[in-house]
């Protein structure tokens, strides 16, 4: 990322975190260089940057002020703390950057905006995501990618369509993501379960179900799951490799969070993929915003053709408005000058919720327990007490100002539910955190006295 990006990010907080008013001015572009030891061009290029997000103002021969106004107001404390919300803050979305990057592709792109592109996406667009794609260590060639229009087209395609291992039925983690399940049983397409917990999942169990029943492929998220939020060890992603080749199973690698990995050493299973049995999904959604309804398909050779075939008759081509903007969007750095921006914000909003759980769990007498991670995530989930309706519960908490949702739409239908309830800080003020986890912690203790 450039010097200026990352400085830019920084001077943001800044203006989020120190107590700014509007008109307030900032410190000079001298003191500003010594503060972070770069040039005074790099810092001049950042305020300009900042003053065309509408941040700040310049006034001639005097410097630089703050226009805090909306976006103070955005950052204020909601009445209302919204645990259940999994859309990405709508505080950090690019809005600006990526107008300024729809305009540019309708100026460099205009004659092939208003024509039919290919099912497999835009090239250009293509050959910088395969660069992108060796972050997360995955090696391919730009025959391989596919663009589609979010990773459930991806789902939705890979499901219908046949696989040369002639198999029909799919095999999916329980809970899992609602929008997929909901479409495998409004298909009525044949689909089993296997549970999934924090501590991971059975491969004795997993193994049986590979080598009896009839599994096409097995839909995982191994990284951040939704909505559980725990991940698998480089033990067990090498064993499902190992699994998926020795008896014909694809997986399907749902790795959407990618972006926020905290563990340099954690791969993908595709990385330990040796026989192609492994089909890699990216998405876009949760680092940028849902609207933009781009994803990334790694689809293995023997299945390439079939998938291109089937994304031509579902839509012809995903939009290349959006494929445009997303590729000046990645090639230009704003991408990663955003991403860093999000992924502090995130962090730091993780390790408040880990913290809070850990310590309420500790003090809530078995009332509802929490599976502590190394690397904790923004959504993660706690385990009721048996006791405790959950539906009752939620209802209590809504009427407290405190929305939290339960798992029922993340489990197919006929599969045994855990007392489960997901916990998302994506739209809750970091500093709001603790207080609103005692304040569940609380309604959870009242409810195991009233029964």
């Amino acid at each position: 990322m450039y010097m200026y990006m990352k400085l830019m990010n920084e001077l943001e907080e800044l203006i989020r975190k120190e107590p700014y008013k509007d008109g307030q001015k900032l410190p000079s572009i001298r003191t500003l260089s010594e503060q972070y030891t770069c040039s005074k061009s790099t810092i001049i290029k950042a305020l300009n940057e900042l003053e065309m997000r509408h941040l700040i103002y310049a006034m001639p021969k005097s410097g630089y002020y703050v226009v805090k106004g909306v976006n103070a107001a955005q950052d204020e404390a909601s009445p209302i703390l919204n645990f259940s919300a999994a859309a990405p803050d709508p505080n950090v979305f690019p809005y600006l950057d990526f107008q300024h990057c729809i305009n540019k592709a309708i100026d460099t792109y205009q004659k092939d905006l208003f024509v039919y592109g290919t099912a497999k996406g835009m090239s250009s667009l293509i050959e910088i995501v395969r660069k992108q794609l060796m972050r997360y260590q995955v090696f391919t060639d730009e025959r391989n990618i596919f663009v589609v229009s979010g990773v459930q087209q991806a789902l939705s395609l890979l499901a219908a369509m046949p696989f040369p291992n002639g198999k029909q039925k799919v095999l999916i983690e329980q809970p899992s993501y609602h929008l997929f399940i909901e479409y495998l049983e409004t298909r009525r397409m044949p689909v089993i379960g296997i549970e999934r917990s924090f501590s991971g999942i059975d491969f004795d169990r997993l193994e049986k179900i590979f080598q009896t029943e009839d599994i096409k492929f097995f839909y995982t998220m191994p990284r951040f799951h939704n909505p559980l939020g725990c991940s698998y060890t480089s033990k067990e992603k090498k064993r499902l490799a190992k699994l998926a080749a020795k008896y014909d199973v694809y997986i399907v690698e749902d790795d959407y969070l990618a972006d926020f990995e905290q563990d340099s050493k954690a791969d993908p299973i595709f990385t330990q993929d040796d026989s192609s049995h492994v089909i890699y999904l990216k998405s876009y959604s949760k680092i940028i915003f849902p609207g933009l309804r781009i994803g990334i398909a790694v689809i293995p050779v023997q299945l390439a053709e079939t998938f291109r075939l089937y994304k031509k008759q579902d839509d012809i081509d995903s939009s290349m408005l959006s494929q445009a903007a997303l590729e000046i969007y990645l090639r230009s750095g704003m991408f990663d000058r955003h991403l860093a921006k999000i992924r502090s914000r995130y962090t730091a909003r993780a390790k408040r919720l880990d913290a809070a759980l850990s310590k309420e769990a500790d003090r809530s007498g078995g009332a509802f327990t929490y599976e502590h991670s190394k690397y904790p995530f923004i959504h993660t989930h706690i385990l009721l007490h048996q006791t405790i309706p959950t539906e009752k519960l939620i209802a209590k908490l809504k009427r407290n100002s405190i929305l939290l949702e339960s798992m029922d739409r993340n489990y197919l239908q006929n599969f045994e539910r855990k007392n489960i309830v997901k916990l998302n800080a994506t739209n809750v003020n970091e500093d709001e955190i603790e207080r609103g986890i005692e304040r569940i912690s609380a309604v959870i203790a009242e409810s195991i006295r009233l029964h």
